[in-house]
């Protein structure tokens, strides 16, 4: 028996060593992607930020100015650790790293800024590995299918990587090709992070993030799903065709597949490339009314969102034919389809916030689950303090000092914000990362201080709740009034608008001047 187990343990060593040597030596096969590897990493990194979080807050009286300075440390140390874990394990941890990386004004800033490089920090397959992809699924190989085929991709993201290519008859397109490893292992991922995240919940009772797990469980095989993009992209572009400053790339279906899609290659600058703008004369507040309006449309009255308007999915050109201002809209994996009670409250919800209305505001943001936290997540929708939403958010701009105290309260108040995100409806976690991802491209297109996106918003929410309400009545006279009311109040809503667009302007300064100086004197 010794004898039978000492060669079996000889032969076990020699076949662990002849495969640790053949996956070495070869480059599509990496070490760092089988499980105990990927599980050991995730299960030693989540270990040392909860010792870190348990250990180094302990001695500190909490609140003071000591507690703060050593917090804010140990969030940047957890952050970056998180950050390697993510870019070790690749896949879905880089896809829910970015996900938190988005949100801007609901997450402490140490993990915001941190764990946006992944955006450019994706991993890329090898062109072997690409070659295989489309072998597998177009049963043909790259040089059949192609006059040409960049190797280096024109972008790399956390499940696919985008290359440009020729068809056969000379038609310019972009190759989104996933990356071959995603598949097996995202259910996999969601399973480890479920229980990771359960075991810090052990931890620390008051911190809840399992809204993240179930985000990742419901949206992941959505994104995986090419055709489902596809999809997505046709129903957006058809649902919003009456703006013509909206290109949604056009599909190749027949050399689709669920892990390579075929579309229209479109070039443009990224949407917060100011100087890529101002090279091409494009003027950044009709990019930014463009988008507040699109993202109106697309949340208030039609309930079908695009959920990723991170800077590489939006595009800004000049058409080649026209000479006109275009978005051009990519990557249509991840969209939220708002059912009609959740899409009609947050509409009331807005149309409350924009006229101060802070009964309403209770009260629907107490229905869309908020509680007694109802101010916290008015703060959090707006991105604005509790005193600029008492005041009035399309009244007061946003100054640097007021966005700063955000940020600071989005660290103050961790806990409080996990348990409202894991709370609320489900649809309404991604609208929020959504919301967080159009105030970075404002942000840094300097237009964020403009209220022009929130009368966008308030329109959008006049003619949702007056479209509802006409469908509830068959009375032709109860219609006619439903109308009127609308009229009035886009009437009331454009004159706003004009009232903002003249305080700007220096001549109407100069003559406001003149008037503060002559009425006194007529006294």
């Amino acid at each position: 028996m010794a004898r039978r187990a000492l060669k079996l343990a000889s032969w076990t060593s020699v076949a662990l060593a002849a495969s640790g040597i053949c996956l070495y030596s070869n480059k599509y096969l990496d070490p760092n992607d089988f499980g105990a590897v990927r599980v050991g990493r995730a299960v030693a990194t989540t270990a040392v930020i909860s010792y870190d979080y348990l250990t180094s807050l302990r001695s500190v009286p909490y609140g003071s100015e000591e507690y703060l300075q050593l917090r804010s440390k140990v969030h940047l140390r957890s952050a970056r650790r998180l950050c390697e874990l993510c870019c070790a394990n690749r896949g879905t941890f880089i896809k829910v790293g970015q996900h938190l990386g988005a949100l801007d004004y609901l997450l402490p800033e140490e993990y915001t800024s941190t764990l946006k490089v992944l955006h450019s920090q994706a991993p890329q397959s090898s062109m072997k590995e690409v070659r295989q992809v489309i072998r597998e699924d177009l049963g043909k190989e790259i040089h059949d299918l192609f006059l040409s085929f960049d190797d280096t991709p024109l972008g790399a993201a956390s499940l696919a990587q985008v290359h440009k290519a020729v068809l056969r008859d000379g038609r310019t397109v972009a190759v989104k090709v996933q990356h071959p490893k995603v598949q097996a292992q995202s259910s996999k991922d969601i399973l480890l992070m479920e229980v990771l995240v359960l075991a810090v919940k052990q931890l620390f009772p008051e911190f809840e993030f399992m809204w993240l797990v179930d985000e990742a469980k419901k949206n992941l095989p959505l994104e995986l799903d090419f055709l489902n993009e596809g999809r997505n992209a046709e129903k957006v572009a058809q649902m919003l065709k009456h703006f013509d400053f909206l290109k949604v790339p056009h599909i190749y279906w027949e050399l689709s597949t669920k892990r390579v899609l075929l579309m229209e290659f479109v070039d443009g600058g990224q949407v917060n490339d100011r100087h890529y703008m101002e090279r091409n004369k494009i003027d950044v507040n009709e990019i930014s009314r463009h988008l507040g309006r699109m993202y109106s449309e697309m949340i208030f009255v039609n309930g079908f969102v695009h959920c990723d308007p991170h800077p590489g999915n939006v595009l800004v050109r000049k058409r080649p034919d026209t000479g006109k201002v275009e978005i051009v809209l990519l990557d249509h994996g991840l969209y939220q389809a708002l059912t009609e009670e959740f899409r009609l409250d947050y509409c009331r919800l807005w149309q409350s916030l924009i006229w101060t209305d802070m009964q309403s505001v209770r009260k629907y943001s107490q229905r869309l689950g908020a509680g007694d936290l109802y101010p916290l997540f008015a703060c959090m929708l707006t991105a604005r303090s509790w005193d600029a939403v008492n005041k009035g958010i399309g009244q007061t701009p946003v100054t640097t000092t007021e966005d700063s105290e955000i940020r600071n309260h989005a660290a103050n108040y961790l806990p409080q914000i996990s348990q409202l995100l894991n709370r609320v409806p489900r649809q309404m976690l991604l609208i929020f990362k959504t919301n967080d991802l159009l105030r970075g491209i404002e942000a840094a297109l300097g237009t964020r201080a403009s209220a022009s996106s929130f009368l966008n918003m308030s329109r959008c929410c006049i003619k949702a709740l007056a479209a509802h309400k006409k469908q509830k009545t068959r009375s032709l006279f109860r219609r006619a009034r439903i109308s009127l009311r609308e009229a009035v109040s886009l009437w009331k809503i454009n004159l706003q608008e004009l009232v903002l667009h003249l305080k700007g302007l220096r001549l109407t300064g100069w003559v406001w001047a003149l008037l503060c100086w002559l009425l006194p004197a007529s006294h």
